[in-house]
């Protein structure tokens, strides 16, 4: 992806040549790979090469943005034309020179997938396969999921910014189906990363795949959950579900400008208990959520949000920026270059504490102890949730007793963020694709093992009927 300085000024020039405040080029390229193995055959084969640009100009607080698959310099400069239209005349911006950015974030890949035929592919993820069935007779189902994203991107914007980054993604998943007569149980475990094709070493594999099919197999034998107020210890290994649900989304300026963030006008204030800290971090080594530059030319950076209990700053794309008369904070991302950027996390985590995540359980004298999240539902007005548990152990005398299905967990994000009281000195992280605004970006979550003194548990009666 080669471009001369002077065609890229030409273009950012075009774009601003009836005024406006800022405008930037974006141009990917991007190649795709997705396998899926199900009823223990290869089922789907999908890739692809997808190329095209962005140009983009803010004006006044207004967005003019317009892409195309036309890369030579008269279709981006088309295309700088139309958006240039859209702005009120104003002052021609002269552009500065461009200077190329630099980043130190580790996600270069140590083994370029491209480089692994696609029958060493499957060959692996026949392995996962074959190892979750091998664990019990009673795991019926097993579905394999491979991702793999190469994407090189070229960023240069009237600030004088110009960055250039290939981006290497993957993630593989594994969801098992066991099942004992009438009952049926899913798990469901992934890797993925900002990493080449050694992230997916064989025995790693191998590891995730019975793990998944234990748990499923496992919860073959689940009571229904209890219901009511209790404690409730959320695994490291939970992942940072909560933390990204029920506080990330409220933290993004885009929301909070709107009015539509509980945290709105909140800077300086008590939103959580003392030790709990929520850092968004880019530029974690090899994280799924990591990146040198975000997707207007900004470094990544580590943001702490919240600090000891108390709301530092929001997470800003260029935009939001400019209208709080902030600086960006490296979270404006896009899925393509069919998209604008917007404020969007990328590895976002409550940092460790002091105390182990045995002591914890251990000073519990009975609650739920969480060691998967399902999926859910926020309210980011009003911090509101309701999440899914989809793996639940009960505690009885300060030990992990026997695992419950059904479990649900209902609160409000600030209020539950204010009713911890135990941080463990652990850390575990999950994948995802996060969705917003009709985009996807992929992201990262993580905290430790945190005990929440009261949070209200659905569950299950004994003699309701559970639907499978």
């Amino acid at each position: 992806m080669e471009w001369q300085q002077q065609t890229i000024q030409r273009i950012l020039a075009k774009a601003l040549e009836r005024g406006g405040d800022f405008a930037d080029l974006f141009i990917e390229e991007r190649h795709s790979l997705n396998l899926v193995r199900e009823a223990e055959k290869l089922d789907k084969v999908t890739a692809g090469t997808d190329a095209g640009a962005g140009v983009r100009v803010v004006s006044q607080g207004s967005t003019a943005y317009a892409y195309t698959n036309d890369l030579t310099e008269s279709g981006l400069l088309e295309i700088a034309g139309v958006v240039a239209n859209a702005v009120e005349q104003g002052n021609y911006m002269e552009i500065p020179v461009l200077e190329a950015r630099t980043s130190q974030v580790q996600v270069d890949p140590e083994i370029d997938p491209r480089t692994i035929s696609l029958v060493e592919k499957a060959a692996l993820l026949e392995k996962a396969d074959r190892a979750a069935r091998e664990v019990d007779p009673r795991v019926t189902q097993v579905t394999v999921f491979y991702r793999e994203s190469i994407q090189d991107v070229l960023i240069a914007n009237s600030r004088g910014y110009l960055a250039k980054d290939t981006r290497c993604r993957l993630a593989l998943g594994l969801l098992v189906i066991a099942r004992a007569g009438e009952v049926m149980q899913t798990a469901y475990e992934s890797l993925g990363g900002s990493a080449g094709f050694e992230l997916l070493a064989e025995e790693a594999v191998i590891a995730m795949a019975r793990k998944a099919a234990e748990a499923a197999v496992r919860m073959l034998s689940a009571k229904p959950a209890p219901s009511g107020k209790m404690p409730v210890v959320l695994a490291a290994e939970a992942g940072g579900t909560m933390v990204h649900e029920a506080c990330g989304h409220g933290l993004e300026a885009d929301l909070v400008q709107k009015g539509v963030s509980v945290y709105a006008g909140k800077i300086g204030q008590q939103v959580a208990a003392k030790g709990v800290t929520v850092i968004d971090d880019a530029t974690l080594p090899h994280q799924y959520g990591s990146y040198r530059f975000d997707d207007e030319g900004n470094p990544a950076q580590r943001n702490v949000l919240i600090e000891d209990g108390i709301l530092k700053g929001y997470l800003y794309d260029l935009v939001t920026a400019l209208k709080d008369g902030q600086e960006p904070t490296g979270n404006g991302r896009r899925q393509s270059y069919h998209h604008r950027p917007i404020p969007r996390m990328s590895n976002t985590f409550i940092a460790p504490g002091s105390e182990s995540p045995e002591e914890i359980i251990k000073d519990t004298p009975s609650g739920l102890y969480v060691t998967k999240m399902g999926g859910g539902q926020v309210n980011t007005a009003t911090g509101d949730f309701v999440f899914e548990v989809a793996q639940g152990f009960l505690i009885k005398d300060g030990r992990i007793a026997e695992p419950v299905r059904g479990a649900t967990l209902t609160g409000n994000g600030p209020e539950v963020l204010k009713l911890i009281d135990r941080i463990g000195n652990d850390q575990g992280f999950t994948i995802g694709t996060c969705g917003k605004d009709g985009q996807g970006a992929p992201v990262c979550d993580a905290q430790p093992t945190i005990r929440i003194k009261e949070l209200i548990v659905g569950g299950i009666a004994e003699n309701e009927e559970v639907a499978q």
